[in-house]
């Protein structure tokens, strides 16, 4: 044990840790795309979203395949955090949760991942657990003329390969960024060279963005994504997907008001549209075929001033959204003579969402701050299918056809910043139930083989939360400890009800969504980074993660105890590192809610990468090997045990002008 301590401080990687940890920082940001500089420090400049993601200290990843994996936030799945891309709430359409809002961008087109834990992610919206936004890229104005950018890599596991392009113009009045990267993948194989089936995808995404100034403090920008994934598999579910399709679309006006208290002023107005196709065509020994598809619709706005006035820096932000979530279920007898089986899995759930949230950040001293923020929302769900409305009500004769909710949210964090940092925090929050946890009908979760029923009479989940971090800078080192403590009112999870019969064949029964009493969850993560000579600096990330339920039962998908560190070597346009990532042995793991036991396992990587300039034009190259030791293993995050992607080489180029 104390070899690998040692082993652990020699060894750090500004690919494991993005953000820097000079000071105490109430948002974590994570650097995707620099806006004036290649990024040298990646690892694998072209790597998914999802790897950039699990950079930070308080993500970690569920993994169902190959492709799209969910985010979770301080130990907290979706329905308990929140994902926007620039502000806009974006629904995904796969009951299974195979697309998530993340899977529909891509790294070429976003320049930052802001990451706020708690109830200071609650700018957009409600959530318990915390909150990322999206930030796309941008050239934004001045005379700068024609720029043009190509991107290539490979993968030798899995074949992956990566083809991008951007062409981005602009002047003084006006710009225009468009982008294109596309990437298609075969079956992985884990360590030992053992195949991974149902692990393929394709992906094509494609980006535009133009902005043109009209006046001295006027800009109106319009923005559209448009991300396609066909042919996707999910080895660790029943069945794949042979379309995952987002078009997601935006008109922003901001002015600079002449006034001395109102700084900014931004309103946007936006619309997006997610399909996502189930398919089990390409399975074998399927007992019953089912198609499978979903639907979302939103529409959404928002208007946020930001301003100044002395020591006071404060933020207003009006947000609204409408959302249509629609999905159906088809099952296909083998028998032409029987009759099909059809259910509305989301009974066409309308939910609309109106707030307003409000942040004062007060400077006590010019090296402490006092930060605090509150909101209230109306949330209103609605089932506008009469076939779906009486199907739930077979299970809820009182149910009403609409339910009103009203969301609250306060936080305050108190932060000192100098050689030594600290900063203490305390918040409540409250969300709704999730369309699957309110109105999902018979959803399968292969997890536990269990059927999942909504429960539209659910209370609002409410939460309690505090945190706590310190930290220290000096020239050639820096540390940060936080911890953060959630205690949840009203916990929403599925129990099983023995009187009901499933509806998949092979399933343990039928869970109904209820709610707890109360879970808590416990997080800590600490952090350090030295600099060992100008050429050398090494960094070290722990994190420690712990969730129980009202009757001291452990909760599913909390990671133990883990860590990341790497030796990094700069000189001039050349960097090379080596990596090593672990987890120890998931021992609390949740029978009750499917989950096992998961050995320990550790894996080194390795990558270098060199910048050539010529004249104007830069080609940065990346080379790299992950899982060097061609390790098998899977971890707590893998949805039924899949493994991980064993020893992969890859190549990443970029070229500019």
């Amino acid at each position: 044990m104390k070899s690998l301590l040692v082993t652990l401080i020699l060894l750090a990687s500004p690919c494991a840790f993005s953000q820097t940890i000079d000071s105490i920082q109430l948002e974590e940001v994570i650097l995707i795309t620099p806006k004036k500089e290649l990024n040298l420090k990646q690892a694998k400049p072209l790597a998914s979203i999802d790897d950039y993601l699990e950079q930070s200290g308080i993500i970690t990843m569920i993994k169902r395949g190959g492709y799209a994996w969910e985010p979770v936030i301080n130990s907290m799945a979706t329905e308990r955090t929140l994902v926007t891309i620039e502000g806009m709430h974006v629904f995904g359409a796969c009951t299974d949760k195979m697309d998530p809002i993340t899977s529909y961008v891509e790294v070429s087109n976003l320049a930052e991942a802001s990451i706020t834990s708690g109830q200071h992610g609650s700018t957009y919206g409600s959530t318990i657990g915390g909150a990322v936004n999206l930030v796309r890229n941008r050239t934004g104005f001045g005379s700068k003329g024609w720029k043009t950018t190509l991107s290539s890599g490979f993968e030798t596991n899995a074949s992956q390969k990566i083809f991008g392009a951007a062409v981005n113009y602009s002047q003084e009045n006006f710009f225009m960024d468009t982008d294109v990267m596309s990437r298609d993948s075969e079956n992985y194989t884990a360590g030992n060279n053992i195949e991974v089936p149902y692990s393929q995808f394709s992906k094509l995404n494609l980006s535009a963005t133009s902005g043109l100034r009209l006046g001295n403090n006027k800009v109106v920008e319009a923005s559209v994504i448009y991300d396609k994934a066909t042919d996707v598999g999910y080895p660790a579910l029943p069945m794949d997907v042979s379309l995952a399709e987002a078009i997601i679309t935006s008109v922003t006006y901001e002015v600079k008001p002449s006034s001395r208290l109102v700084s900014n002023w931004e309103s946007k107005i936006y619309y997006n549209q997610v399909t996502h196709i189930m398919d089990d065509t390409q399975r074998e020994n399927v007992a019953i075929h089912m198609d499978m598809p979903g639907k979302t619709k939103t529409f959404g706005g928002y208007s946020v001033a930001t301003g100044k006035s002395g020591k006071h820096n404060f933020k207003i932000n009006l947000n609204a959204y409408y959302n249509i979530s629609d999905a159906e279920m088809t099952m296909y007898p083998d028998n032409p003579d029987e009759n099909l089986m059809f259910m509305l899995t989301w009974p066409d759930v309308r939910t609309l969402f109106s707030g307003i949230f409000i942040e004062e950040s007060y400077a006590l001293s010019p090296a402490s701050t006092l930060r605090i923020s509150g909101g209230t929302g109306y949330h209103n769900n609605t089932v506008a299918s009469e076939f779906g409305l009486q199907s739930m009500r077979i299970f809820y004769p009182d149910m009403p056809k609409t339910k009103e909710r009203l969301l609250k949210n306060l936080a305050a964090t108190y932060s000192f910043n100098k050689v030594f940092s600290y900063s203490i925090g305390i918040g409540y929050g409250e969300r709704a139930p999730s369309v699957s946890e309110g109105y999902g009908f018979y959803l399968f979760n292969s997890f536990d083989n269990f059927d999942y029923v909504g429960n539209p009479m659910l209370k609002n989940e409410k939460s309690i939360e505090g945190s706590i971090s310190v930290g220290y800078k000096k020239e050639k080192i820096a540390a940060k400890i936080s911890s953060s403590y959630f205690h949840i009112i009203d916990y929403i999870i599925g129990m099983p009800d023995p009187q009901m019969l499933p509806m998949t064949i092979g399933a343990n029964g039928v869970k109904l969504y209820t709610s707890l009493p109360y879970a808590s969850i416990f997080n800590a993560n600490a952090e350090a980074a030295y600099k060992i000579s100008p050429r050398f600096t090494t960094k070290l990330q722990l994190q420690y993660n712990i969730g129980n339920d009202n009757g001291n039962e452990n909760l599913p998908f909390i990671s133990p105890f883990s860590y990341n560190a790497a030796l990094a070597y700069q000189k001039s346009d050349f960097s090379a590192e080596v990596q090593l990532h672990g987890n120890n042995a998931q021992r609390n793991f949740a029978p009750s809610y499917g989950e096992d036991a998961t050995p320990a396992y550790a894996i080194v990587n390795f990558n270098s990468g060199y910048l050539f300039r010529i004249g104007s034009y830069r080609l940065h190259s990346k080379v790299g090997i992950d899982n060097m030791l061609d390790a098998y293993y899977s971890t707590f995050g893998d949805w039924n045990n899949i493994p991980r992607q064993g020893r992969n080489f890859y190549l990443n180029f970029i070229f500019q002008n």
